[in-house]
């Protein structure tokens, strides 16, 4: 097993070079391959054989907590830099109505995925203290709705026993990035599915079509210059939230302790909005041309890094060991699929709206932002306003979704 991150991080990088490399090949073959397999499906997968096959210790590695707390805000102020608000709020309505169905569907879902299998399995959904499964489940209540904040802040309000808490963190991640995959399948075949939902999608590729045209319009060779001053903008950018994370944080937990619930006392929840509002706030300025020296694109290989190590945390042989609580999960995500397939089939909403909602819950900015540019780089700013919502949303959200879950588990 390596446990020198150095080491790791050479190979989650020689990962994502062959990914990109090949899924850029006209070679017939691989245009097959990757016609069928999205690029971003094998940037999660092949770092988590590493862990499933015991080559490297993802447990026990920083890198993750590197990728999420450096390489995400300095990727999330680059992606939203050259942002379009106006054109984003043209999008209208069903863009929130999609996200906030998403949120109803994960608090809904838990209760109901108890309950369903308490009639054929109460065991598996039962247990006392802190070994009942309930309360296990509040904590991937709080990650997919908000993220590992509000994971966290259940964590403490309904302390689940610490191996119980272990094994949700893997139900968490795997089925979460199963259901990433058949999100990512269906963007190859978009249109079809928005035929399904009989959906105009003309606002999406009007907003997708004019940031593609503003982004060649400015389009230049960068230079050295240009690229140290990209990532002085995004670096310092993310100094600047971390550092007033580091006040705001603390002084609402001492002064407001009951905003705790809107997740409003966690240091990585200001740290995203902040280096979002940096983003956001740039684009009204000079600073947006730095778009067409590629600022997206430095954007988008950091956030291809904290997929790599996302993907590294999974261990796919964790399905085999407590398959029936991975049985639990699957129900309660399907319940959420089946939620925003009716809504999202009457409010007529394209399947990107469908996506993103989701996403925007069920992984935060460290997934909306990546799905939405799979549907093209432009977006990728509606998936990171979208999540800004999901952190505030978490806390109260799985809180509620906790005592419904209590309600039905079998005693």
């Amino acid at each position: 097993m390596i446990t020198n991150d150095a080491v790791i991080l050479g190979l989650l990088l020689a990962i994502l070079a062959i990914v990109f490399k090949t899924s850029s090949s006209d070679h017939p073959v691989l245009k097959k391959f990757y016609s069928i397999i999205p690029m971003l499906l094998l940037c999660y997968f092949l770092p988590s054989l590493l862990t499933t096959f015991n080559l490297v210790d993802g447990e026990n590695s920083n890198l993750y907590y590197m990728a999420s707390r450096y390489l995400l805000p300095a990727c999330l102020i680059l992606l939203t830099l050259s942002v379009d608000l106006k054109e984003i709020m043209r999008l209208g309505y069903k863009p929130v109505v999609m996200f906030l169905t998403a949120t109803v569907g994960i608090i809904l879902g838990g209760p109901l995925a108890i309950w369903i299998v308490s009639w054929f399995s109460p065991e598996t959904v039962g247990g006392a203290g802190p070994e009942a499964v309930w309360r296990g489940m509040t904590t991937v209540a709080g990650s997919w709705i908000g993220g590992g904040a509000n994971q966290a802040a259940m964590y403490e309000v309904f302390q689940p026993s610490d191996p119980l808490f272990s094994v949700m963190i893997t139900v968490d991640i795997i089925v979460a990035e199963v259901w990433m995959l058949f999100l990512l399948l269906g963007i190859g075949k978009k249109d079809k599915l928005d035929k399904f939902f009989r959906a105009d999608s003309t606002s999406v590729n009007h907003l997708q079509e004019k940031m593609e045209a503003y982004g060649k319009s400015i389009e230049r060779n960068p230079s050295t210059t240009d690229l140290m001053v990209m990532l002085g903008i995004a670096f310092a950018g993310t100094a600047f939230a971390h550092q007033m994370a580091d006040l705001i944080a603390p002084w609402v937990q001492t002064n407001a302790p009951e905003l705790a619930k809107f997740s409003l006392t966690s240091k990585f929840f200001w740290l995203i909005v902040i280096a979002t509002a940096i983003g956001v706030g740039l684009s009204f300025s000079k600073a947006r041309k730095y778009e067409g020296a590629g600022a997206s694109k430095i954007g988008t290989v950091f956030i291809f890094i904290l997929v790599a190590t996302i993907g590294m945390k999974m261990d796919i042989k964790a399905i085999l060991e407590d398959y029936q609580l991975f049985i639990v999960g699957s129900i309660w995500m399907l319940i959420h699929i089946i939620l925003l397939v009716i809504v999202g089939y009457m409010i007529r909403a394209p399947y990107f709206y469908l996506a993103i909602g989701s996403k925007a819950n069920i992984g935060g900015a460290a997934s909306a932002p990546v799905l939405a540019a799979a549907f093209h780089p432009s977006l990728a700013p509606v998936g990171v306003l979208l999540a800004v919502f999901g952190y505030v949303l978490g806390t109260y959200g799985a809180w509620l979704c906790g005592l419904l879950m209590q309600a039905v588990a079998p005693v």
